[in-house]
């Protein structure tokens, strides 16, 4: 798969792939994208950033072998000004897809070994900034610790997660993802 640098041309037109990445995804308080962009501060913290994203994969990213499936929340939404959000994420099993043989297997697991909720913590409107890492937080759990203790919960909710999970800052993730693979090891 190529990867395209900003200065890439959209030949044809006077455009160039930052033009469309502009245009297409600058929003990225979004939820589409802010679950995006949460995979990628993720990954960045962890350093697995030299292959692009495969959309609709099983897991997110890989660190150290270990599969690590990324969920974001924000309590403020590009689309709603009304009320907070109820934060909430999805923990829910999930069938594997395989590309080679075109079909999805017969059971649903969840297929990654740690598990990373990102949440957008920050409540003002007018101060959110889904750039800025210090209006987030992070929560690490093994998956075997979901599996154990909401063996068949779709979703866990904001309080639940922080019985099982402290929050801890951007900077931490590394610290914090080495930590819990020897807890799983």
């Amino acid at each position: 798969m190529k990867k395209f640098s900003p200065d890439t041309e959209i030949l044809g037109t006077p455009y160039f792939i930052s033009d469309f990445w502009s245009w297409g995804f600058s929003d990225v308080l979004m939820n589409s994208l802010r679950g995006i962009f949460s995979e990628f501060l993720v990954g960045s913290a962890l350093e697995v950033l030299e292959k692009p994203r495969i959309e609709w994969d099983t897991y997110d990213l890989v660190y150290k072998d270990k599969k690590i499936e990324v969920k974001s929340a924000a309590y403020i939404q590009s689309w709603h000004r009304g009320k907070y959000s109820k934060i909430s994420f999805d923990i829910g099993a999930k069938k594997f897809y395989d590309y080679d043989k075109n079909s999805y297997s017969v059971d649903a697991l969840r297929h990654a070994d740690i598990y990373i909720f990102c949440l957008l913590k920050e409540k003002d409107f007018n101060q959110v900034n889904v750039l800025n890492t210090e209006h987030w937080s992070f929560y690490i759990v093994p998956t075997q610790t979901l599996n154990n203790i909401h063996p068949c919960q779709k979703s866990i909710s904001l309080s639940t997660l922080e019985k099982i999970s402290q929050p801890i800052p951007y900077h931490q993730i590394k610290k914090s993802t080495d930590i819990a693979i020897t807890e799983i090891n």
